[in-house]
């Protein structure tokens, strides 16, 4: 009897589940599987007559074939693993005080500090770097008040201003998820290392960093992920020789209106991605769901 009853309260459980997940599926499907299933179409053909399209990998064969794609292809992956790395680098310490050693009020104003970048757009956010580090700009002029330097030096258009600025537009993204994994280490183990004999290198090395990890993992890779597909910023520090692949891929889209080409970049692009996320995750021994679960 009781069997009876239970069916349909599953039945209605399944039913309010599938109800509430109907529209994240409708949003992922729509938004992110049906194009991604129309780009992989869209790369795999070539044009032969007007309206007329045939089967053909000669969009991956140029890009094998142009050494310009290949190493804007490279160029931008070793940039943006640098990039992670630095952002790991600074939003560690940074982490590691909002978490365990701010207190109160200066722990909400250190999170405000990391989130008024947020409150503009990207586009005026990388407008900023642009006034202040033009030869024209705030720095140079800084520089040559200070004896320094004789003339304002130009400081945009290199690597190291690109790299500047994909630090400074991703921050955020690695803070939370280190001040989330920071925040659940009980101090109490910290306080028996050191009265263990434990150094501080020690400690951070076999509590800290294998605590944090997955926090590390998450942000490693949403830094990676946008700081890989970012257009605005490496364009605008950058110029025009900044030799990044999204801006491969725009010029295919929208200049040339190579619309096979672009598909088959960002394929390659999305394919880089997953491959470098797939390698860190296995070299540090973590698991996506767990990396998931801290972003």
């Amino acid at each position: 009897m009781s069997s009876v009853f239970a069916a349909p309260s599953t039945s209605h459980a399944r039913l309010a589940l599938l109800l509430l997940m109907a529209p994240a599926l409708v949003w992922l499907v729509g938004l992110i599987v049906l194009p991604h299933l129309d780009l992989a179409v869209l790369s795999l053909r070539e044009r032969v007559a007007p309206r007329v399209y045939a089967f053909s990998f000669n969009q991956y064969r140029t890009f094998v074939d142009e050494p310009l794609y290949w190493h804007t292809f490279v160029r931008t992956a070793a940039i943006s693993i640098v990039a992670t790395l630095c952002t790991l680098l600074i939003a560690f310490p940074a982490s590691w005080y909002i978490a365990k050693i701010a207190r109160g009020q200066a722990r909400s104003l250190l999170f405000v500090l990391c989130l008024i970048p947020f409150w503009v757009s990207e586009t005026v956010r990388t407008l900023g770097w642009m006034i202040l580090l033009r030869e024209s700009g705030v720095l140079p002029r800084l520089l040559v008040d200070l004896g320094i330097t004789a003339t304002p030096v130009e400081m945009l258009y290199h690597d190291a201003t690109i790299l500047v600025g994909l630090v400074y537009t991703s921050m955020l993204f690695m803070v939370v998820p280190l001040v989330s994994a920071f925040d659940s280490l009980d101090d109490s183990l910290i306080e028996a290392a050191y009265n263990l004999g434990g150094t501080g290198w020690s400690i951070l090395r076999q509590i800290v960093v294998p605590h944090a990890a997955p926090g590390i993992a998450a942000g490693a890779i949403v830094v990676f992920m946008l700081t890989l597909g970012n257009y605005l910023t490496p364009t605008l520090l950058g110029g025009k020789n900044s030799l990044w692949f999204t801006e491969q891929i725009y010029a295919q889209f929208i200049t040339r209106f190579n619309w096979e080409q672009g598909a088959a970049f960002g394929f390659l692009l999305l394919l880089l991605s997953t491959v470098i996320v797939w390698l860190g995750l296995t070299l540090t021994g973590q698991r996506f769901g767990d990396v998931m679960r801290r972003s």
